[in-house]
This record gives structure tokens, C-alpha cells and sequence, in this order.
């Protein structure tokens, strides 16, 4: 019989400081902590743990001999800011499995088409990013008191709540809905959701199978054709004009859903008249197919008026109406609602109960004591107009630096607009992009908007496009913003000459 090998505990704690030194050391390389971040106390660490306090100890005391961290007496041990003020800091990079883990037919769709994601860049002079919002904006004081009546006020109980919503929030949205948008929905409808991405997943999960077809405005919103797409269902790309959705090309297409942005064509900008309105619910009708009415940024008008929505329309029973206050408030309160036919609120219930239970209660009544005490209206106009201030001053830029060498679509709604620029190619389209960029411009094409299958083909592309947001920006970078602009597109401009006509 082998021997059996006795290990000391002296044994045991050098091999686990050993372990709790490695594990530290790699999150600090990493920038896990940041400059002067503060690691957990050796108590506290221990206890977390399960080992002794002096094996943390000992994993501190080395770190601090190498110089990853400052220890004093009586305060936890602090990250060396000479560590991750480093140039070149070392990193730890995971070794890459040697083969993927298998995933669903769901996942290996993200797997490879997944949605893009890029982190707002900080070093930008001007960033015309779209959907981003001006903190300035904000209404700390009116926010700060409803939420904190929110979460000082001691509950009746601590529990999980009604999956569809906060009824208090959900009856407060019943009567903004229709004095603001002509909604009129049953509080029983209304299904509050994790912004309105949530929405969106929801009703990919309900309403769509692998193989169904559902309409998507060409060009629009990606995250919406992605989110459809990973069901297995097939996009088929509809044209947009001046005037939105071009609903005569729906004549013999048979599909389960159809997702459009009528008050604010999304990039374009067009509105839907209302013959438009009333040709794409009878095609829905027809086929007892959904339509989502995306109502993103419907608090933004200057230069029209407001049209009725789809679900104000023939009773609205095949619309599902999605609205947000990402584009108000802020897109980091992740709050959205949707407002669904009677017959589906049972299926809407299940789902987002199976999903998350419910959205966080502190929030869902701090939005409902704003539209109670009408902070939230006041907060809206607010932010209307000065969201028109910057709408015109970016107009205006563009005026004076390109006169009539661009096209300007979509300026009368929301909070963009999109720039063509006649005399650059789009062959030029990446190296316009990554020039601006090293002037300290941040802009964003219009063609990624378009579904990649038609998207040589289409007129549009012809030219350059650009997604211009500017609720983020401050008068005074709208103006630099465009200067830069100028200066980088007259550049293409003479190196590349005018755009062939097609």
C-alpha cells in the first residue's frame, strides 16, 4: 500500500496564499480595481474565503513587496497607482478553450451575428453619436426626490411584485399615454418592461418561429432586426422614402410581424401619413399579423404636428405599441412599456415573469410620482426646447460650412438628423470615418442601417450619409463639431472629386 502523504497546515496556508496572491495580482494587471482601488480587508477576505486571515495576510505582504499595492495600518490595502498608471501593463490573457462549448440554434445565431457594441469614446472633441443625451439635461432635484420617497418610504412588504408592472406606475402611464400621444389603453394593457430592448425580446419570444418572415423598415433599427433575427425568422427589408414606410410594397408579402418607427422613421426620419397608417393595418388585418409601433422619440417635435399613432387607429388591435424614457430621462434607466392587445396580456405576463420577474420596483415609482406630480411633463418641455435649440444651431452649422453641397433629411423630429454628402463616395465612406476620428470627431455612417442584402443596390448609397445625434452635445461643440467636419469632408471632397452619377 502507498504511504499517505501528510501536508502540514503551515503546508496548506503557503499554497493558499499562494492562490489568493495569483488571483489578486491578475485582477490588478487586468485594471480590475483601477488606480488607488481598494482591495477588501484581510477580515473580510478571509471570511469570504473560509481560510485564516494570516494566509490573506501573507498574499498581501507579497503583493506589497512587489509593488502592486500600498499597505497601511487600520485601512484596507490600496491598488499602486504606478501599477495601472503604466503605459504598458502587463495583461492576463485567458488561454482560449481548444474547442467552443456547444450552444443552442439561439445562441450559435448570436454566436455569429452578434449585435455591435462599442464603448462611448471619451477623447472626442465632438461626438455626434445617436442616442446619447446631455446629462445637463438631467432633472437631478425632481428625480433625487421621487426616488428617494421611493426607497425611504417602507414597503408594505418585501416580495416579488406583479410581473406586468407597478400598478401605480402603469396606471400614471395610462393617462400620460393618452393626453400626450391619443393612447388609450386599459391598465391591464400596459406591460412595463426593462427598457424598451426588453419590449422588443418579448416580442420576438411570442410572437415569432425559426423560419417565419417578419417586415423591417430598410434602412432601420439594427438592434430590432437582430433581436427577430436570433428567433430564426427571416428579415424581409421594405423601402422607406420621405415619407417613411413604403406600404404598396407590402402587396404580397406574407409575414407574422411588421416593425416600424412611424412617427420618426428610423434613420430617415420620415413620418407616416396617414393613408400609409391605414394601408398598413388593413395588410395586418388581412393576415392577422402584429404590428410593433416603435415610439422612441415621439416627445421631440418642431416642425409637424403630431400624427396620430397606429394604436389610436381601428381600435389598434393588431399593434403593440413600444414607448421608452430612454430618450427623455436617460438610457441607463432601463424602463420602457408596451401596450398590447387584451388577448396577448396573459402570454406578456408569462414571458417576462419567466424572464426577470419584474423590473425594479424603486424606479417603476419613482417615474410614476413624476408623471403624478406632472415634474415629468415640465421635465419634457424642458428638455423639447432645448433640444431645439441644439437641433437649429446644428442646422445652422451645417448652412454656413456646406450650403447646398448636402441633402438634410429627418430635422423636423427626434433628436437626429442624417447629412448626405453628394460629392463624396461612399468608396471613401471607412476612411472619411477614421480621419474625423483622429481629428477628434466621432461619426457614424447610415449605411450600416441598411440591410446588407440590398444595400449596394439601394440609391441612397450612392453617397455618403451620416447619423448626426446631437441631444448629448453643447452648442458650442456643435459648432466645432461641424468646422472639424468641414474641414475633413472638403479634404475627401478635392482628393476624390464629385460622386459619379448612377
Amino acid at each position: 500500500m502507498g504511504q499517505i502523504k501528510i501536508v502540514s497546515v503551515r503546508d496548506q496556508e503557503r499554497v493558499g496564499a499562494r492562490r489568493i496572491y495569483e488571483v489578486l495580482r491578475s485582477q490588478i494587471l487586468a485594471r480590475t480595481y483601477g488606480a488607488d482601488g481598494l482591495l477588501p480587508s484581510s477580515r473580510a477576505l478571509a471570511g469570504e474565503l473560509g481560510v485564516s486571515r494570516s494566509t490573506v495576510t501573507v498574499a498581501f505582504e507579497q503583493l506589497s513587496a512587489e509593488g502592486f499595492i500600498e499597505i497601511r495600518q487600520g485601512v484596507r490595502p490600496r491598488v499602486a497607482r504606478a501599477v495601472v498608471d503604466s503605459k504598458n501593463p502587463s495583461r492576463v490573457v485567458a488561454r482560449p478553450p481548444t474547442r467552443a462549448m456547444p450552444l443552442s440554434k439561439f445562441g450559435e445565431r448570436l454566436r455569429s451575428d452578434p449585435p455591435r457594441w462599442d464603448a462611448p469614446a471619451r477623447d472626442l472633441v465632438a461626438n455626434f453619436r445617436y442616442g446619447d443625451i446631455s446629462p445637463a439635461d438631467f432633472p437631478v432635484l425632481a428625480w433625487r426626490k421621487a426616488i428617494v420617497s421611493a426607497v425611504t418610504k417602507r414597503p408594505e412588504r418585501l416580495a416579488y411584485d406583479d410581473p406586468c408592472g407597478s400598478l401605480r406606475l402603469r396606471t400614471a402611464l395610462q393617462g400620460y399615454l393618452w393626453r400626450s400621444r391619443s393612447v388609450q389603453a386599459e391598465i391591464d394593457q400596459i406591460v412595463i418592461v426593462n427598457g424598451s430592448q426588453q419590449g422588443l425580446d418579448l416580442c420576438a419570444r411570442l410572437l415569432l418561429d425559426r423560419d417565419d418572415r417578419f417586415v423591417m423598415e430598410d434602412p432601420g433599427y439594427l438592434m430590432a432586426r437582430h433581436t427577430f433575427a436570433a428567433t430564426g425568422a427571416i428579415a424581409v427589408p421594405v423601402s422607406v422614402d420621405g415619407d417613411g414606410l413604403e406600404t404598396e410594397r407590402l402587396a404580397g408579402i406574407d409575414a407574422r410581424l411588421a416593425y416600424v418607427t412611424p412617427s420618426h422613421q428610423y434613420p430617415l426620419g420620415g413620418v407616416l401619413p396617414i393613408a400609409r397608417r391605414h394601408q398598413l393595418l388593413t395588410w395586418a388585418k388581412q393576415r392577422n399579423s402584429s404590428v410593433i409601433e416603435d415610439d422612441y422619440d415621439s416627445e421631440y417635435r418642431y416642425d409637424t404636428k403630431p400624427v396620430p399613432p397606429l394604436h389610436a387607429l381601428e381600435g389598434g388591435h393588431n399593434v403593440i405599441y413600444l414607448g421608452t424614457i430612454s430618450k427623455t430621462l436617460s438610457p441607463t434607466l432601463r424602463v420602457g412599456y408596451l401596450v398590447v392587445p387584451a388577448t396577448l396580456r396573459p402570454a406578456f405576463a408569462a414571458a417576462k415573469q419567466i424572464m426577470d420577474r419584474h423590473t425594479p420596483l424603486a424606479e417603476q415609482e419613482a417615474l410614476a410620482s413624476m408623471l403624478e406630480s406632472g415634474a415629468y411633463d415640465r421635465y419634457v418641455r424642458r428638455a423639447r426646447r432645448r433640444n431645439a435649440e441644439r437641433r437649429q444651431a446644428l442646422l445652422d452649422a451645417i448652412a454656413r460650412r456646406f450650403g447646398d453641397r448636402v441633402r438634410i433629411e429627418g430635422a423636423a423630429a427626434g433628436l437626429h438628423l442624417v447629412v448626405w454628402f453628394d460629392d463624396i463616395p461612399t468608396s471613401a465612406e471607412e476612411a472619411l470615418i477614421r480621419s474625423a476620428r483622429t481629428q477628434g470627431l466621432g461619426i457614424y455612417p447610415v449605411s450600416a442601417l441598411y440591410d446588407r442584402r440590398r444595400r449596394g443596390r439601394h440609391i441612397r448609397t450612392a453617397a455618403v450619409g451620416l447619423v448626426m445625434g446631437y441631444s448629448a452635445l453643447d452648442l458650442r461643440q456643435i459648432d466645432l463639431g461641424c468646422k472639424i467636419l468641414a474641414a475633413v469632408v472638403g479634404a475627401f471632397a478635392r482628393s476624390t472629386g464629385p460622386a459619379k452619377s448612377s
